[in-house]
């Protein structure tokens, strides 16, 4: 019989101790194996980055509540040095909160008056900016012992000692020549460090990996996806090797398979099973991650898209249960995963539940993997149905990677619900979903070939969605995305109630025994909602989009709510700046916003925030040639600097840069690398001069087009005065 941390520590003995010991913040000590099996009973502390191993973001504190919420108020807020997204949650441990922000810095702060302690900027090269597909961003942190533990941008992991936020020791998780990043938060159980990384857009193989709290050694590494012909790869990778088809995996012609876990982790100490998420494949395309003999995608491509149970002390695998087979349109499974007990069909079960990106909500059970249930939570196309054993049934019109043929599929690449975190109310028996609803065109790019230096090894042609320059079109296209705040059932699989937001891309989530839930969104609103009812009892206007999930404690027993704002990530970086006469401009105002009942502070007073005038020079290239840009830019500049170079409000937006009349300028940044500090790496490895020419002159194009838009938009204000 397996001794379980649950058995060692002895959860309800550990209870009342911990009831004495840790309900306020002066319970000064170490984390240990103890501290985190039992978070759930420290009410005053946020010690693990979901709060407790079952990640369900529920605290159970109540002095703010329905009743006195009207009356919470800024108690502090600190402005950041980094103006790009913020994900992060803090944690609080003894009256001192730490935070992680963009380029993977950590500032500690004094949780009750904001009063800084220390900070630590790990350096990441600005280089390293190209290597992440959705910003620069982190989300945090996690505990062991007297340390914090830290993973960055460029793929290390760096223990850092709590009091002074000095290095203990840092190590190296990647092959950093390759386009590894790690942006989500680590998880310790019983003395390892679990972390995994990001990639797979870029071309790599994906892993999670235990390391020792004491000193960074790797103690395991667990592959998502088989390698090749390697005789000693363990059997469950063996297994998987089975679902994949052609000789990509192992040879000279491979990008890695994909499968990155870079986010979701939750905790069974009773089971003692680690859960992850696994993400998409390398390629998206799966006619060329996993060709048949016909040239058309073929197999299931385990792990990929799946969720994976483990041993935490050695990595060995114990189920596993994959949300969407075969996937080709970026359907990760790295999204939030809650773990709880509840009744069905007459019932106790011990349920895993997550709302991935491919828009059904499961519900698992946590022990075996068996499958429950599984109903869409947004609309969807790409499946006509569930199976009974949570097979997903396809739909043929939209395997772009059989047909080869384009097409418009809901959801998008962004997902019916990303890296937001949900939240679970155990009282209401309600889980609260971030969803996000937006569909893409998905058009396969013919005779692809991976490029392992620069850009998005996806194996579909990104610019042919690009809109027109027409305002009418992309208001209604605009208005087929939207972002809503989800009260899921998870028994009767259904919508309680929803609330329809100011802006598509909403941010996570915190639930409380007050009877709340609060969320941030990026109409630049925090707000706090009736758990049961949905009604928004409360909201405080951020002055940018609120994107992290907000979490709370106590300090000499007031209570406290703290999320970190600054609008960015995926979406941030898409955005059409041309619809600006319907959605205000989004700016990035990094802040950390901390709130207790009666609080005073004052954010200072909004800047003024408008673009500038379109002023390109004349487009004179020819078709060929902006054709040529139009492709090029498509696979390795969107990304950042959006799609049909729209411009966000986040980076740079290249129809108003000051390069765009200056060719040599232009090609000393792109080529010569001139920016690299800032973030912007020389593409000279993928992108020749002329190439580098051709996206400039696209660029002019579009910068034309739409300057004739917008003087086409003020026409039609002053007709209509």
């Amino acid at each position: 019989m397996r001794e379980t941390l649950a058995m060692k520590y002895g959860l309800a003995a550990a209870a009342a101790l911990l009831l004495a010991s840790c309900n306020s913040a002066e319970s000064e000590g170490g984390i240990d194996a103890m501290r985190l099996v039992n978070a759930d009973q420290d009410s005053a502390n946020w010690i693990s980055h979901g709060r407790t191993y079952s990640e369900q973001r529920f605290s159970p504190l109540d002095q703010v509540n329905r009743e006195t919420v009207s009356d919470l108020g800024l108690a502090w807020f600190v402005d950041m040095d980094t103006a790009r997204g913020q994900e992060a949650t803090p944690l609080v441990m003894d009256g001192k909160l730490y935070v992680t922000t963009a380029w993977s810095k950590v500032f500690a702060f004094d949780a009750a008056t904001g009063e800084p302690l220390w900070s630590y900027d790990p350096q990441i090269p600005g280089e390293t900016g190209v290597k992440a597909c959705c910003d620069v961003v982190n989300r945090g942190l996690a505990a062991w012992g007297d340390n914090l533990y830290l993973g960055t941008l460029d793929g290390r992991l760096v223990a850092l000692d709590r009091e002074t936020g000095e290095v203990t020791w840092e190590k190296v998780t990647v092959d950093q020549s390759k386009s590894y990043t790690i942006t989500g938060a680590p998880r310790v159980i019983d003395g390892k460090v679990l972390i995994g990384n990001g990639g797979a857009e870029f071309g790599v193989r994906g892993y999670i990996a235990a390391y020792d709290a004491e000193d960074g050694d790797e103690l395991w590494r667990f592959y998502t996806v088989p390698g090749g012909e390697d005789e000693n790869e363990p059997e469950y990778l063996k297994a998987a090797a089975e679902t994949w088809s052609g000789d990509v995996l192992g040879s000279e012609d491979s990008i890695g398979g994909g499968g990155t876990v870079w986010d979701s982790m939750a905790y069974d100490p009773e089971h003692d099973l680690l859960y992850f998420g696994v993400g998409n494949g390398s390629p998206w395309n799966r006619a060329y991650r996993s060709p048949g003999p016909d040239g058309k995608g073929e197999g299931d491509n385990l792990y990929l898209s799946s969720i994976v149970a483990i041993r935490p002390d050695t990595g060995d695998y114990v189920w596993h249960y994959q949300t969407t087979p075969g996937e080709t349109w970026d359907y990760t499974a790295t999204q939030h995963i809650i773990l709880a007990d509840m009744e069905i069909d007459g019932r106790e079960r011990q349920v895993l539940m997550q709302a991935p990106k491919n828009g059904y909500f499961y519900v698992l059970d946590r022990a075996t993997g068996e499958f429950l249930s599984a109903k869409p939570y947004i609309p969807q196309n790409w499946s006509t149905g569930m199976s009974e054993d949570g097979r997903p049934i396809m739909n043929p019109e939209t395997r772009v990677d059989i047909t080869g043929e384009p097409a418009l599929v809901m959801p998008g690449p962004l997902g019916g619900h990303n890296w937001h975190p949900m939240a679970y109310h155990p009282d209401e028996n309600l889980v609260y979903i971030p969803a996000f609803e937006a569909a893409m065109l998905y058009s396969p790019e013919a005779n692809w070939k991976p490029d392992r230096a620069r850009g998005f090894n996806v194996g579909f042609d990104l610019g042919a969605g690009d809109l027109p320059p027409d305002l009418g079109i992309r208001r209604e296209v605009q208005g087929t995305i939207s972002g809503k705040l989800l009260a899921w059932d998870p028994v009767a699989q259904e919508v309680r109630w929803e609330v329809e937001h100011p802006g598509p891309w909403n941010g996570g989530l915190l639930a409380t025994g007050g009877g709340l839930v609060f969320q941030g969104n990026s109409g630049s609103e925090f707000a706090a909602y009736n758990s049961a009812t949905g009604d928004k009892l409360w909201s405080f206007a951020a002055q940018t989009g609120v994107v992290a999930p907000p979490m709370t404690y106590t300090v000499n027993g007031e209570q406290y709510i703290a999320v970190l704002a600054g609008w960015g990530g995926a979406f941030a970086l898409s955005v059409d700046g041309e619809l600006i006469d319907q959605m205000k401009p989004v700016r990035n105002i990094s802040r950390l916003l901390v709130f207790k009942l009666g609080g005073e502070a004052q954010l200072p007073a909004e800047p003024d925030f408008a673009l500038a005038p379109l002023d390109p020079p004349l487009s004179r290239a020819s078709a060929e040639t902006i054709d040529v840009g139009r492709a090029k830019y498509a696979r390795y500049c969107a990304v950042c600097h959006a799609p049909a170079a729209v411009g966000s409000t986040e980076l740079p937006d290249l129809r108003r840069s000051g390069a765009l009349e200056n060719p040599a300028a232009w090609l000393q940044i792109v080529h010569g690398g001139a920016l690299q500090d800032n973030g912007m790496a020389s593409f000279a490895g993928s992108l020749s001069e002329n190439e580098i020419e051709a996206i400039r002159q696209y660029v002019i194009k579009r910068a034309n087009e739409d300057k004739a838009m917008e003087a086409e938009r003020a026409k039609t204000r002053v007709a209509k005065r």
